[in-house]
């Protein structure tokens, strides 16, 4: 099964779980008050999650004079990607990482931190890039939003619903709601990691493609991770993990159920098999 099916069959679950959960905690007033609170909460995340997050972590805007190697690569990479030239960000951080943001393409974001532009080369660093740029052209940005949104949005039915309870012959079964209380947002979770998941192997495939050379990613993830995990993110925060190429703010040994980001042995695996 590719990743873009994956992707969509799991969406279709997390949106199902929510009609269910709400159906089930709040009867028909509860399915519809997860329903409009999700449409809400996704458009609201569609148009102003690139902003939130650049300012979360204090990325500069820089231009073709403030960094020219780094403006000119994201420059020949989107053109052979075929899309407009994403805006360029660096942020103040030692921890190497990068992430892409922007609700499409035409508002596409490259964002690396000084601590990766100064540990990686030319060639790596491309590939990185390459990634990152990978995200835009598959619109991740906006995928990963709406899941993550949905995500929460059954973590607030979960809890607020039973308060919007419908007439006496809809209510729900006390025990079957208490029981979607508790399990409900555990899936969702679990799907929401497996979504991302599915973006990144899809994004390493699109990096290695873009940039012409599968080991200069393979190997920019192998530095990454290993410095990641002796230099820590200093800002930002647990819930924008999964927008960046390696998971800054947790152990890549941690159960990969519970992981935003596929484990990085099998990542760097698959792309040298590229090369073979």
């Amino acid at each position: 099964m590719t990743s873009q099916i994956k992707t969509f069959l799991l969406l279709v679950l997390l949106s199902a779980l929510i009609i269910f959960l709400g159906a089930a905690v709040g009867g028909r007033t509860g399915m519809l008050f997860g329903l409009i609170l999700a449409l809400a909460m996704n458009i609201g995340s569609y148009w102003f999650s690139d902003k939130i997050v650049l300012s979360m972590y204090n990325a500069r805007e820089v231009g073709q004079y403030d960094a020219p190697a780094l403006y000119a690569m994201v420059s020949e990479l989107a053109g052979r990607a075929n899309i407009p030239m994403p805006r360029v960000c660096i942020i103040p951080e030692e921890a190497p990482n990068a992430f892409a943001t922007g609700r499409d393409p035409a508002h596409g974001v490259v964002a690396v931190t000084e601590g990766l532009l100064r540990i990686l080369p030319a060639g790596e660093l491309k590939g990185v890039l390459a990634h990152e740029i990978g995200h835009i052209v598959n619109r991740d940005i906006l995928v990963q939003t709406v899941a993550g949104v949905l995500a929460s949005v059954i973590m607030y039915v979960s809890r607020f619903a039973l308060f919007f309870g419908g007439s006496d012959e809809d209510r729900p079964n006390p025990v079957m709601a208490i029981l979607m209380m508790i399990l409900a947002p555990i899936a969702a979770m679990l799907i929401q990691m497996a979504i991302s998941r599915s973006r990144e192997y899809l994004a390493d495939d699109n990096g290695a493609r873009l940039s012409q050379n599968p080991l200069s990613l393979a190997n920019a993830l192998e530095k990454i991770s290993n410095a990641s995990q002796q230099i820590p993110m200093q800002t930002g925060s647990e819930t924008t993990a999964h927008m960046f190429i390696i998971n800054p703010f947790t152990a890549s040994r941690m159960l990969a159920l519970f992981s935003t980001h596929p484990p990085i042995e099998e990542r760097i695996q698959r792309l040298r098999a590229m090369v073979r």
